[in-house]
C-alpha cells in the first residue's frame, strides 16, 4: 500500500454564511446532501451540486463539533461541545430526534468547572448499531444505537479524542485518533484496546479507514499524513506535503468495498486540499 501525491487545491469556493468557525464536514450516503457544523451552534444542510440550503438545525446551548449521517442517511449525529451530549436528526423532515447525555466514567472526578463531559466526535458503526463519541477527557461513550441506550466507556487515551472512524468490513472495530499522539484499535463492542499505534510527533487530529479495511490514514498538528498499515500496525508512509496541521483526511471508494486502488484527501490550516492516490 503507498500514497502517490496528486494535487493540491488551494483558494478553494467560499461560503460567508458562517458567523464562527466551520469546525466540521459530512456527506449524506446517497452523495447529494452534505452537513457543516459551526461553532455557533449551528447545523447547515445544503445541496451539494446547487449549493442551496436544505436545513439549519439549532443545537443550543453549546457549538457542535464533529458530526456524521447514520450509514442508510436516516439520521445525522453531532457532538454537542460543552453540552455533555450527542444530538440526534432525522433526514426527512430535519426534526430532533433525540440528545444523548454523555456520562462520566465511574469514579472519575468532577473538573474544575464543575461542567459536564466536552464532546468532540462521532461516529457510527456500518451497520448502524453502534454510536461511538469521544470527549475530551480522552474517555469513548459507546450507545445502542437501536434504542438510544449507552452501553459503556471505552478507556485508554489521556488527552481528547477529536477523530474516529469504525472499520467498513467489521462493525465492532473502532478506530480513534487523540491528542496524546496514539491511535487505538478498539472492539466497541466487547469494550477492550486491541491494538494501539504511535509514529506522530504531535497531536491526531484526524483519522480515516480505507474502503477495504486494511489500511489507516492520518493527520496530526505536526503538519504530517501518515499510512498505517491495520496487519503490522505499523506506519508505512509519511506525506509532508502541508505547512499546517492536518484536520482532516478521508479515503473516496472507488468502486465499492475491498477495491484497494482510490484516493485520499487531507485538508490543512495551511489553507489548502490535498489530493493522493492510493494503491
Amino acid at each position: 500500500m503507498k500514497l502517490a501525491g496528486l494535487k493540491s487545491v488551494d483558494g478553494a469556493h467560499e461560503e460567508s454564511i458562517y458567523a464562527l468557525g466551520v469546525v466540521s464536514l459530512a456527506a449524506h450516503p446517497a452523495g447529494a446532501l452534505a452537513a457543516a457544523v459551526s461553532l455557533d451552534s449551528y447545523v447547515r444542510v445544503f445541496d451539494v451540486d446547487s449549493g442551496s440550503s436544505v436545513a439549519t438545525l439549532e443545537a443550543p446551548p453549546s457549538e457542535v463539533w464533529g458530526i456524521q449521517f447514520h450509514p442508510k442517511g436516516s439520521a445525522l449525529a453531532a457532538a454537542g461541545g460543552g453540552s455533555g451530549s450527542v444530538k440526534l436528526w432525522d433526514t426527512e423532515k430535519w426534526k430532533p430526534i433525540t440528545s444523548l447525555a454523555v456520562p462520566r466514567p465511574e469514579g472519575a472526578r468532577p473538573d474544575k468547572t464543575g461542567s459536564g463531559k466536552f464532546v468532540l466526535s462521532v461516529a457510527w458503526s456500518p451497520d448502524g448499531k453502534l454510536l461511538a463519541c469521544g470527549s475530551m477527557d480522552g474517555t469513548i461513550a459507546v450507545y445502542d444505537a437501536v434504542r438510544m441506550k449507552f452501553l459503556h466507556h471505552l478507556e485508554g487515551h489521556h488527552m481528547p479524542v477529536r477523530s474516529m472512524v469504525f472499520s467498513p468490513v467489521d462493525p465492532h472495530v473502532l478506530f480513534t485518533a487523540s491528542d496524546d499522539c496514539h491511535i487505538h484499535i478498539y472492539d466497541a463492542k466487547e469494550k477492550s484496546l486491541i491494538g494501539a499505534m504511535s509514529g506522530h510527533a504531535s497531536w491526531v487530529l484526524s483519522i480515516d479507514v480505507s474502503p477495504d479495511g486494511m489500511a489507516v490514514a492520518t493527520g496530526s498538528s505536526d503538519r504530517t499524513v501518515r499510512l498505517w498499515d491495520i496487519n503490522t500496525r505499523a506506519s508505512v508512509q509519511t506525506m509532508s506535503n502541508h505547512n499546517d496541521q492536518v484536520w482532516a483526511v478521508a479515503f473516496r471508494p472507488p468502486g465499492g468495498t475491498g477495491v484497494r486502488a482510490g484516493r485520499l484527501a487531507s485538508v490543512s490550516d495551511d489553507k489548502s486540499i490535498t489530493l493522493y492516490d492510493y494503491s
